[in-house]
């Protein structure tokens, strides 16, 4: 069935652009599947691969100091991740805060290179929250699961999102910033998510139905405003896709940036979810 289902959507595409970009997840999805096989460890090697590969995307566009601007990063994922092992009250705030700084130096001098670091200083405070899901009050099959959730819920969530809006929209969201955007494709990564969420969490026995759902359509609110924002970003440097690393997509950071916003959010409800 998916097989059918990809050939339809390819054909449906003149150019081919849309199967090559559905058969990319075939790829993807391998990768996230043996960070969970290897928990507790898997999701500190991802999140360094991740950041790894968001820090060498963006040092592309550099203007100057390429070699400078990744030993910066590769200082501040250092960091994070001893920030994310440490327990110290207002750790968790560190990284949110720098990034709020270079938020606001951006704004008072807009600049690339301060774009570009505000990027990857975002990508670092999402990913923070994926390594923070093993500190939630709760048995280790019971995190890992949630690990296994996020990350199903968020791909099928950027999946369902792209696929209706090709085939169903019509009405921009935000033209001048995404003009793939459409409600139609939010609304569908809207109701996927939270069947998604439904099916997945109840079989997981991660929670109730009605939170499922509500958390699956919350999760897909916020990859939605994690992609606008870093499209926003593309928009200012004058890129199409971050970089050609995944055949379809762009780069890592295409295909990240909805994590920015839905780790920090499941954490959150979930820390609120479990006083």
């Amino acid at each position: 069935a998916a097989s059918a289902m990809v050939t339809w959507l390819g054909r449906a595409s003149p150019t081919g652009t849309l199967r090559l970009q559905v058969n990319a997840w075939w790829r993807i999805f391998p990768v996230f599947s043996v960070a969970w096989v290897v928990y507790p460890w898997g999701p500190g090697l991802l999140v360094v691969l991740i950041a790894v590969l968001a820090w060498r995307e963006l040092a592309l566009h550099h203007p100057t100091a390429h070699r400078r601007f990744q030993w910066a990063c590769a200082a501040l994922l250092a960091l994070q991740l001893l920030l994310a092992g440490a327990q110290v009250p207002g750790a968790m705030a560190v990284v949110p805060a720098l990034a709020l700084l270079q938020a606001l130096l951006l704004w008072r001098r807009p600049g690339p290179q301060r774009l570009l670091w505000l990027l990857f200083l975002l990508l670092c405070a999402g990913l923070f929250f994926v390594l923070q899901l093993d500190r939630l009050p709760v048995d280790m099959p019971v995190r890992r699961a949630w690990f296994f959730y996020l990350f199903t819920v968020t791909a099928l969530n950027d999946v369902a999102q792209f696929i209706s809006g090709k085939c169903l929209g019509r009405q921009k969201i935000a033209k001048t910033i995404s003009p793939n955007k459409t409600w139609a494709g939010l609304l569908g990564g809207v109701l996927a998510s939270a069947l998604v969420s439904l099916a997945l969490g109840l079989h997981l026995q991660l929670a109730s139905a009605p939170f499922l759902l509500l958390l699956g359509g919350l999760l897909s609110l916020a990859g939605f405003m994690g992609d606008l924002m870093f499209s926003a970003a593309k928009r200012a440097l004058g890129l199409k896709d971050f970089s050609n690393l995944i055949p379809g997509h762009g780069g890592i950071l295409d295909r990240a940036d909805s994590l920015v916003l839905t780790a920090p959010v499941l954490y959150g409800v979930l820390r609120w979810s479990l006083h």
